[in-house]
């Protein structure tokens, strides 16, 4: 085991995010393993756990961010770092948080600039693709889309006064859940436990194929194709955007030309938000104010859905991130890395290089390949 690393969780400062990154559980963990953990005051409170809580598993309250990041080997939050927190970063610092660079010039820029060990939630991949990562919180949003989508299609708030599910003698909502991934198939189960009729598009036959084996008859796979998509706009009450290429920008799939074809007062939710959202006419909205309208269309497009359930949310980041925090602090993240290949490619900005390729390519920067900074 390496050398007792001091760990620094962080309170969230994004609008209304109520999670923490670490439970007092988790804390316990880390101290077992002889590591000392700060947690900045009030930091578990909007998800139901409290500083006496903390202080019970073994950790050290302190009262601000500025304190822990001028102590920490290792800073976590669950949302990336917010530009007052840039210049607080030290070099050499493990940044361990979600990040989403590739739809953030300004704080890959900040990355850079403090010399810091970044590394990733969302791009920790195994070896079959999987994101261990960014599941759970994909399995949160895809399951919110679709009760919020719900929310949005009543008249109060501007949708088309649609029950998804209908009732007996009116027909139920068409819903059209774009990408079959985690997010894709949370969405459809819970649209389809609803009564919703979904069609689910992907672009990997095989992937449809599994689909079609696994959920309920009223869920109807489709290979895309944006001539499909237009025909299936004409009738849907709701579209669920769940696109994901890791690390990197979401395509633009809906354009503004295809909100034409659709129903006045339907609704769009756009889960790849993060990463710079799948619909033309998508940007980032609060869990305050999430809702927009563009030429008729709901656009519902909160940048941290689980925020909202942060109860649900932190027990089950907490079951997914501690594993791999705890190897980055007891190891040191190079021999991690060196043992865990699935922790490589979190390795965004190290050292002031750009590690992730995918990152590089969006902002035109010049890209370093990990194994040069693991050497």
């Amino acid at each position: 085991m390496g050398e007792k690393m001091i760990v620094g969780i962080l309170k969230e400062i994004k609008v209304q995010e109520n999670r923490v990154c670490m439970t007092p559980a988790g804390v316990e963990v880390m101290i077992d393993n002889n590591h000392r953990v700060l947690v900045e005051k009030n930091a578990g409170k909007e998800s139901g756990f409290f500083d006496e809580m903390y202080e019970q598993a073994g950790a050290t309250i302190i009262a601000t961010a500025a304190e822990i990041y001028q102590t920490a080997d290792m800073v976590m939050h669950v949302k990336e770092p917010q530009p007052q927190e840039y210049d607080l970063i030290r070099k050499d610092q493990i940044i361990f948080t979600y990040l989403h660079l590739a739809a953030d010039e300004q704080q890959t820029h900040a990355l850079i600039k403090a010399e810091s060990v970044s590394i990733a939630y969302e791009t920790i991949q195994k070896s079959d693709g999987a994101l261990p990562l960014l599941t759970p919180m994909s399995e949160v949003a895809g399951r919110m889309a679709v009760q919020e989508g719900a929310v949005c299609l009543q008249m109060a708030n501007g949708g088309r006064g649609t029950l998804l599910g209908g009732v007996p003698g009116v027909e139920p909502a068409s819903v059209v859940v774009i990408g079959g991934g985690i997010v894709g198939i949370n969405s459809t189960k819970m649209a389809c436990g609803l009564g919703a009729k979904v069609y689910l598009m992907d672009i990997n036959l095989d992937r449809l194929r599994y689909l079609s084996d696994v959920m309920p008859s009223n869920c109807f796979p489709v290979m895309y194709s944006a001539p499909r998509l237009r025909e299936l706009l004409v009738d849907a009450d709701l579209v669920i955007g769940a696109v994901l290429l890791p690390g990197a920008k979401a395509p633009k799939l809906v354009t503004r030309d295809m909100l034409k074809v659709m129903k006045k007062g339907s609704v769009m939710v756009d889960v790849a938000i993060d990463q710079g959202g799948c619909f033309e006419t998508s940007k980032a909205t609060t869990h305050a104010e999430p809702t927009y309208e563009v030429d008729g269309i709901i656009h519902y497009c909160v940048a941290n859905m689980p925020g909202a359930v942060a109860m649900t949310s932190t027990l089950a980041l907490t079951n997914a991130t501690l594993p791999y925090a705890l190897q980055i602090a007891n190891k040191g993240w190079k021999q991690a890395c060196i043992e865990n290949d699935e922790i490589v490619p979190g390795l965004n900005v190290v050292a002031g290089k750009v590690t992730c390729e995918a990152v590089a390519d969006t902002f035109g920067l010049a890209y370093t390949p990990v194994e040069e900074v693991l050497t």
